[in-house]
């Protein structure tokens, strides 16, 4: 038996509903807001990277730790803090060094404006990037940072500034 222009009508709609069903359940279990706008970093997937943030402090700087579901990636607050292991490592640079418990790292002055900090660890691969957003404890946090970054062979220093 033929169906009738409604019932294809109603098929079709039925059809759609699934399918944007279907595309909201993927996204759920997927993505996560603690990921809106971030994208891991070309070498995530390195060993070290999956420790770190397998291992990073639940609260961090004061702020609670956020479900991520993208490879070395960790968020706190409403990405207040965001860590991002596998970044490309800098070479040298004038940016600002400073080190942290045996860890050296830069500030790199390209990305960081206003209240917002972008430092990156040094002399280590994977290379690891916290992005602090707005008044952030960043000394408390970098202390923490620093215990997940320690194991990392370091294969060169920098010249802390003065």
């Amino acid at each position: 038996m033929p169906l009738t222009r409604r019932t294809r009508l109603v098929l079709a709609a039925g059809g759609a509903l699934l399918t944007a069903g279907a595309a909201l359940a993927v996204h759920a279990f997927t993505g996560t807001d603690a990921d809106a706008g971030l994208q891991p970093a070309k070498a995530s997937g390195a060993p070290h990277c999956r420790r770190i943030t397998d291992t990073a402090p639940t609260p961090l700087g004061g702020l609670p730790r956020r479900d991520s579901s993208l490879a070395g990636v960790a968020v706190w607050g409403k990405q207040d803090i965001v860590l991002r292991c596998g970044v490309t490592p800098p070479h040298l640079t004038p940016d600002p060094c400073f080190a942290v418990d045996g860890v050296d790292w830069i500030i790199d002055r390209a990305q960081s404006a206003g209240t917002r900090k972008v430092i990156v660890s040094y002399g280590r691969t994977p290379a690891t990037q916290v992005v602090f957003n707005g008044p952030v404890q960043t000394d408390a946090a970098l202390v923490e940072l620093s215990k997940l970054i320690a194991p990392i062979r370091q294969t060169y220093h920098c010249i802390p500034s003065r």
